[in-house]
């Protein structure tokens, strides 16, 4: 198969309305796939809307999928509010995205439309230990812009 490789993982996917669509992969090499609507809607300027995928994912533990915006929808002022959003591992319910239009006009998508992306990574897990003191570094505590 082209474009396969040795890290392909396998994501079930379940419909849970009549109109939705398997996530898409638009080029072999993309690392994100398309979401697509199950309804018509519309994202006024400074609105938040929760849009409706269709569709449950079900993937192996210590993975993790990303939701994304779609860069040429980015442009035109779409993002998503807690971007990326995260969907855990153990999450079977239908993925619903929240999106935010930072544009100055209304964004009108229909059924079919793509309106996110979705990406999937490993996730590492961290083993938290209580210490008094950390090493040093260059940057140490300096924050934000710090660097000018």
């Amino acid at each position: 198969m082209i474009g396969a490789i040795e890290n392909d993982t396998k994501i079930l996917y379940k419909k849970t309305h009549k109109k939705a669509k398997m996530p898409k992969y638009s080029k072999v090499g993309d690392s994100g796939a398309d979401l697509f609507a199950v309804e018509d809607f519309v994202v006024r300027p400074g609105q938040i809307v929760l849009a409706k995928t269709g569709i449950c994912i079900a993937m192996n533990k210590y993975i993790e999928a990303q939701i994304r915006p779609r860069s040429g929808l980015a442009l035109k002022g779409l993002s998503i509010v807690n971007s990326p959003g995260t969907i855990d591992s153990g999450y079977r319910g239908e993925i619903k995205v929240a999106l935010i239009n930072l544009g100055k006009e209304e964004l009108k998508f229909k059924v079919g439309d793509k309106f996110a992306q979705m990406v999937f990574a490993p996730v590492l897990r961290g083993h938290f230990i209580e210490t008094k003191k950390l090493d040093e570094t260059d940057r140490n505590s300096g924050g934000f812009g710090h660097t000018g």
